[in-house]
């Protein structure tokens, strides 16, 4: 299989679209303070932007896309056809479990930071009762999350490069050298009949 310049380009674009997109939700955590009720003696917790929410859940709907349109191209190289021995066919089992673990890693980090930075706490408790703070998402979350999906993105990529390579049609060329060997036999049983003709002439 040939590689394909489209392939890469979708692949590459899709990662790094995500990397940024996870830098944005890193950068727009929510942040929250405690206020006064005005009404009464309790406290609640005034948050910020929720950007970084949609960011993340975007950028792992990004990786997921890219992640599908890899192991579509390469039949998860689990089916499909097979690959020839050696040093690419190493390489491509290593890259497909090495961008499979990065994937997941990214995929846990930008869905866990989300659904954290979107929990607000209502109220925190009387006022002046506690020390207690506002519950907000911890810092680096989402930037582990782009630093995974750029590993993802090169995982992704040299698997498959190497699958590419890799990928001679374990079945085809076994067909076509099973076809190679009959045909050599049938050229042989032709001369071998012609010259026992030529003999008896």
């Amino acid at each position: 299989m040939a590689v394909s310049i489209s392939i890469l380009a979708v692949i590459t674009s899709l990662h790094l679209i995500a990397f940024v997109l996870a830098i944005g939700a890193e950068r727009r955590r929510s942040t929250a303070k405690v206020v006064p009720d005005e009404y009464d003696e309790r406290t609640y917790c005034v948050y910020g932007s929720d950007a970084s929410t949609a960011y993340g859940l975007a950028a792992f709907g990004l990786l997921l896309i890219s992640q599908t349109v890899v192991n579509g191209v390469t039949k998860c190289l689990c089916f499909g056809k097979g690959l020839m021995g050696g040093r690419s066919s190493t390489c491509a089992v290593f890259f497909f479990i090495f961008s499979w673990v990065s994937f997941l890693g990214a995929e846990v980090c930008l869905l866990a930071g989300s659904a954290r930075n979107a929990y607000h706490t209502k109220y925190r408790g009387v006022f002046g009762g506690d020390d207690l703070s506002c519950a907000t998402l911890r810092k680096g979350v989402f930037a582990a999350g782009a630093a995974l999906s750029l590993l993802s993105m090169v995982g992704s990529i040299v698997y498959y490069w190497t699958h590419s390579k890799a990928d001679t049609g374990g079945w085809e060329k076994h067909h076509n050298e099973g076809l190679g060997m009959a045909t050599s036999n049938f050229t042989e049983n032709q001369e071998q009949q012609r010259a026992s003709e030529f003999e008896k002439v």
